[in-house]
């Protein structure tokens, strides 16, 4: 990690490819006011690591949920079938969850309404069925929204924690103006990383970040952001 002397800028990168198997037939939607197509897909990508105490390779799956809108449905989409490998390209973006949804959320009602962590699609292109390697790469830049705090595992690894805001512009064919977003997640650091992020790293700093998308193991599916490389910029 290297720190990097830069101007702040308000506008941010948050830019997500993902490449993976499709879990379900989309279910297409039209709004109206223009007439538009939109769907929310969900796209499964894995990783394996090599867990030494066994020796023995072990495989993690991962569920991205994903809008997609207007001309990309139609073009992309109305033929995708369960299993077919989907690349996608977009950003980190929050939706308030449906009322059937929420209606069937057993936890406590601040999870209930809290928007759900999604990746909205500029870009979407599909393959037929069949076995790749998937792909699960997030580069953003951003500002800490929260102190880091150190964590030691169970296996004695460091684990920085610590909540990065982004602020991203997109261009709304539907509206035909760009539009803000802001998000914020929460970002996990290991290592050397996170010792150096805890000792230099302050509120507001400004971050660039390379990783991947990851999900907490609670009722909601918090997403979150797992660094691979942090940079802090100031």
């Amino acid at each position: 990690m290297h720190k990097i002397k830069t101007s702040v800028q308000s506008q941010q990168l948050c830019a997500v490819t993902l490449l993976g198997n499709l879990v379900a037939k989309p279910d297409i939607r039209y709004r109206a006011n223009p007439v538009s197509a939109i769907t929310e897909i969900t796209l499964a990508t894995s990783s394996k690591w090599l867990d030494k105490k066994t020796n023995q390779y072990k495989e993690w799956t991962s569920y991205h949920h994903i809008k997609v809108e207007g001309n990309l449905v139609e073009q992309v989409l109305l033929t995708a079938n369960k299993g077919d490998i989907i690349l996608v390209q977009g950003y980190l973006s929050n939706i308030k969850e449906s009322n059937a949804k929420l209606n069937n959320v057993k936890s406590s009602s601040a999870v209930a309404q809290s928007p759900l962590s999604i990746v909205h699609a500029d870009f979407i292109q599909k393959f037929n069925k069949g076995y790749t390697q998937t792909v699960n790469q997030v580069f953003c830049s951003g500002q800490l929204a929260s102190v880091a705090q150190l964590i030691t595992t169970q296996n004695n690894k460091s684990l920085a924690q610590v909540n990065i805001t982004i602020n991203q512009q997109s261009y709304s064919v539907d509206k035909q103006c760009w539009q803000s977003h802001r998000v914020e997640r929460e970002l996990h650091v290991w290592g050397k990383q996170a010792q150096y992020l805890v000792e230099n790293a302050k509120l507001g700093d400004n971050v660039m970040v390379e990783g991947k998308l990851s999900y907490l193991a609670t009722a909601d599916k918090r997403q979150f952001i797992e660094a691979k490389a942090v940079h802090l910029l100031s």
